[in-house]
């Protein structure tokens, strides 16, 4: 099975030029991915790109991770609606070096390897380039009725916002991009997201005019949701791959909480499970689905992938506690068990405080609820448990009684969140 194969059965191929599957069969071949840094980490649908990029690394091509540090600047109108809101200068940085700290922990950058990976800014190349020379010798070459047959532009114009120079000469600054690292690296291949496909075609389309060159690309289908919700989020935001924004239990819980149709896609797409082994696997999971062992696998593989085994095993650990024995009392879990819960949302609590506090303004006040009505109305439907009680009085009024070892609230928030107070 050769590599564009590969990527077929796994639903990872949407759009392809043709003779791509040819160049990758005939040579190694240096292709790359932008990485837009508009925050100082990556989320889970960024570990797509960065899954296509290990899959051609592994398959003996040479990949590039392509850091936006100028395209940045200017934000890509794909998929949006409305202008992105300009990032300072100091916030570009800060995003930069956080997303190239995380690329390093994935992909091989062994400079002794003929296909090691290489991390390029495009701000180093557009900081030398004029605007003069810019217009003359690349917006020359490629029409505005071309830029605006793009869907990702023709959307905007169609809608209420419009669209800004600023970002409709965003495709000719990517178009560039691809260009410059043809020129200068050799890539003759771009891969990207299906919404990207526009983009892609224009640096094509540039490398064709300004260097009597064939270029080659594909793309990926956008991650999708059976309920149609949209991946990668929870009520709490983007699932991050930063351990401080996106804590591994969290992250493990958002794959294994995934549904059957979910889960049997998603594990082709980020994991490196074979075939007949996802196969397999889902055959098992088929014959006992509440036993959740698709899903459990697809967990344990993305959580060793992006924060290795010791922390998927806390991970394990804590959901055992939490969700295996849920029907046990709360006593049983001792101090050990509590304090180390890893990924459970922790805070004091004034003890001077907590005496005859009613529930609502016990929730609202420590923010596990964002309003007292919020608060009130999880109550009255049933959401809220207290020590694994389930609260079914608005009006009930906390003391020091309640307190696990004379000092801890274990709170549960609907099914899969805990907060983890120390009443001090």
């Amino acid at each position: 099975m050769n590599l564009i194969e590969e990527l077929r059965w796994r639903g990872m191929v949407q759009d392809i030029m043709p003779g791509t599957e040819e160049q990758l069969k005939k040579e190694m071949t240096t292709a790359y991915i932008g990485f837009d840094p508009t925050a100082d980490s990556l989320h889970i649908g960024s570990l797509v790109p960065i899954l296509l990029l290990l899959h051609f690394q592994k398959a003996g091509h040479k990949p590039i991770a392509l850091i936006g540090g100028a395209t940045g600047m200017i934000g890509d109108p794909s998929g949006k609606n409305e202008e992105r809101n300009l990032l300072s200068d100091i916030q570009l940085q800060q995003n930069i070096i956080g997303i190239e700290k995380q690329l390093s922990g994935f992909l091989d950058f062994n400079s002794e390897t003929k296909n090691n990976a290489e991390i390029v800014n495009n701000y180093s190349w557009f900081k030398e380039l004029s605007f003069i020379h810019f217009l003359r010798d690349v917006g020359k070459h490629i029409t505005v009725n071309y830029m605006m047959s793009k869907d990702s532009v023709k959307k905007r114009i169609e809608g209420d916002s419009g669209i800004s120079y600023t970002e409709f000469a965003y495709q000719l600054m990517q178009g560039y991009d691809f260009y410059w690292l043809f020129q200068n690296k050799d890539c003759k291949m771009q891969i990207g997201g299906s919404d990207q496909w526009g983009n892609i075609t224009t640096g094509t389309e540039l490398i064709r005019r300004l260097a009597s060159s064939e270029a080659f690309a594909f793309t990926c289908p956008l991650i999708t949701k059976a309920d149609g919700g949209k991946f990668g989020k929870t009520e709490k935001g983007n699932i991050w791959l930063d351990p401080e924004k996106t804590s591994p239990y969290q992250f493990y819980q958002f794959w294994l909480n995934a549904s059957d149709e979910d889960a049997g896609k998603w594990i082709r797409i980020f994991t490196f499970l074979t075939k007949a082994e996802v196969e397999q696997i889902i055959s098992k999971h088929l014959e006992i689905p509440e036993a959740r062992e698709l899903q459990k696998r697809l967990a344990r593989e993305v959580t060793i992938f992006v924060h290795g085994n010791n922390e998927y095993l806390k991970a394990v650990e804590t959901t055992e506690k939490l969700f295996t024995n849920q029907f046990s009392p709360a006593e049983s879990l001792s101090i050990h068990d509590l304090e180390s819960l890893e990924g459970v949302v922790k805070f004091d609590f004034d003890i001077n405080q907590l005496d005859g506090m009613d529930i609502v303004s016990f929730l609202a006040d420590t923010s596990i609820f964002s309003s007292k009505g919020e608060a009130r109305k999880m109550v009255q439907n049933g959401g809220v448990s207290i020590n694994r009680n389930k609260v079914n009085e608005i009006g009930l009024k906390l003391n020091r009684d309640l307190l696990l070892h004379n000092r801890f609230l274990l709170v549960q928030k609907g099914k899969k969140n805990y907060y983890l107070i120390t009443v001090k």
